[in-house]
């Protein structure tokens, strides 16, 4: 039986970018499947005590640009450390991969590595709708239909990120496989390591 890892990250997460492609290669080579949830964190962390970048420390805002120095370095990953377009929010973009993860599962996680290297990496802000149409575009996708009923596909994901703080999930990305879950994109070592057992079993 094919294995299944559920994926939830913020489209806006320099970690979630940072880990994107690797996690889709990993579960590749150990032929398993991605569920994508494009969660929303202003959801999660009040119930699991999470602080949203601008409330944190000093000492710990210098410290995660020492680690994106760090991870973006060792990952050789290009990435802005301070993207024009950040914070912006990643609500139309994820009304967009929640869409289209109802018709294909594969071009909607190939839709948030698109999103995800638009603020990261390409200085494009995935706030902007038409700037969304572009990355559609380019990709193949009808952005229209993919905006389009954008309240029912932000309620399902405020439903998806209560459930997902319920399954104890409390930060992006994280990754769930085998009833483990994993937290952030320097855990990726470990959920390898599972899937390989899993595919020896």
């Amino acid at each position: 039986m094919q294995k299944s890892i559920d994926y939830y990250l913020s489209l806006v997460s320099p970690w979630s970018y940072l880990g994107h492609e690797r996690l889709v290669k990993i579960a590749k080579q150990n032929d398993a499947t991605i569920t994508i949830w494009p969660v929303d964190l202003s959801v999660i962390f009040p119930s699991t005590g999470g602080i949203p970048l601008p409330k944190r420390s000093e000492q710990r805002k210098a410290y995660r640009m020492q680690e994106l120095r760090r991870w973006r370095d060792h990952a050789q990953v290009d990435l802005n450390l301070e993207p024009k377009h950040f914070p912006v929010s990643d609500k139309l973009a994820a009304t967009m991969v929640v869409n289209l993860r109802q018709q294909d599962a594969h071009k909607a996680i190939h839709l948030a590595g698109a999103c995800l290297r638009a603020c990261w990496l390409e200085e494009r802000d995935i706030s902007d709708s038409d700037t969304l149409l572009a990355i559609a575009a380019e990709n193949n996708l009808n952005g229209s239909a993919l905006l389009a009923d954008s309240a029912r596909a932000i309620e399902k994901r405020t439903q998806d990120s209560v459930k997902a703080a319920e399954l104890g999930v409390f930060g992006a990305p994280s990754y769930s496989f085998d009833e483990q879950l994993f937290w952030g994109q320097d855990r990726l070592d470990f959920l390898e390591k599972e899937l390989q057992r899993a595919r020896a079993e």
